[in-house]
């Protein structure tokens, strides 16, 4: 029995949330040392990611806002590519586009 997609965006809402809490306030600086801070954001984002791939397609083409391939790969190069990760890119994640994907999934209710 597969999951209902719905369950999955709404953990994508909620992985999105918990970035914004974990990182609200913080300087780039603060974030990178802040080792318990920096690796819970980076987990939420492979989590997005993971989410994000079990999403059908069907459902992705009504989300056009959504950058279903982009999370996903920001997924994947978290989990695979650790020793490369660039924290330019996570910070604009976190910064830029976390916001921008939570407005985007809300839609997705509506």
């Amino acid at each position: 029995m597969s999951r209902e997609w719905r369950l999955y965006i709404a953990d994508m809402r909620e992985f999105c949330v918990r970035v914004t809490e974990y990182t609200d306030g913080l300087s780039r600086e603060e974030f990178e040392k802040t080792r318990l801070v920096y690796d819970a954001t980076l987990r939420n984002l492979e989590l997005i990611g993971e989410a994000a791939g079990n999403v059908p397609a069907e459902v992705r083409a009504k989300a056009p806002d959504v950058p279903w391939r982009r999370v996903v790969a920001v997924r994947n190069i978290l989990i695979h590519g650790y020793l490369g990760i660039d924290n330019d890119v996570i910070w604009d994640i976190v910064q830029n586009e976390i916001g921008k994907l939570l407005r985007a999934l809300e839609k997705l209710d509506s």
